[in-house]
């Protein structure tokens, strides 16, 4: 992995090859316009907008489309590890995932999240394996509710404000 710094939208330089100390690295989003947002994480640049039915457009997925595919792609590298440590096939190993919103307030109201495994699976292996895929980072994030705080950019009681 580099170490090299990456340039963000804003001009300052994050370095890259993992989380820093504390276990993260800033995510900036950068607005360019209508609804479009780039997103860049550890130099990886992720687009988000909306379908032109709701007034963008569709250059990207959605934020929400963006927090389901994290789901299923923590799901998916869960199993595909669980697999790899039990010397068990991983091709064909896929994961689809489809959700319903809610309202009130707006949010994700069902997920649903499906695995398909590789032939040559024991069945034996099938319970463990649903297991393992069904306590990923996400899920668990999900399951067990992290604190979210939502401040002003240099406010005193912004992590990493500015004094």
């Amino acid at each position: 992995m580099s170490s090299e710094p990456v340039i963000t939208a804003a001009g300052s330089a994050i370095a890259t090859g993992g989380p820093a100390p504390g276990g993260s690295q800033p995510v900036r989003v950068a607005h360019l316009g209508g609804d479009r947002f780039d997103i860049n994480i550890r130099g990886h640049i992720i687009r988000t907008d909306q379908p032109v039915g709701n007034g963008g457009e569709d250059t990207g997925p959605t934020p929400t489309e963006l927090f389901i595919a994290s789901l299923a792609g923590c799901v998916a590298f869960y199993a595909r590890r669980y697999l790899q440590r039990h010397d068990l096939p991983t091709e064909g190993l896929a994961v689809e995932a489809d959700f319903e919103m809610g309202s009130r307030p707006a949010r994700v109201a069902r997920i649903n999240v499906h695995l398909t495994i590789p032939d040559g699976v024991p069945a034996e292996r099938r319970e463990a394996l649903l297991a393992v895929a069904s306590h990923c980072t996400v899920h668990n994030s999900l399951t067990s509710v992290p604190e979210i705080s939502v401040a002003f950019a240099g406010d005193s009681g912004w992590p990493n404000a500015n004094s």
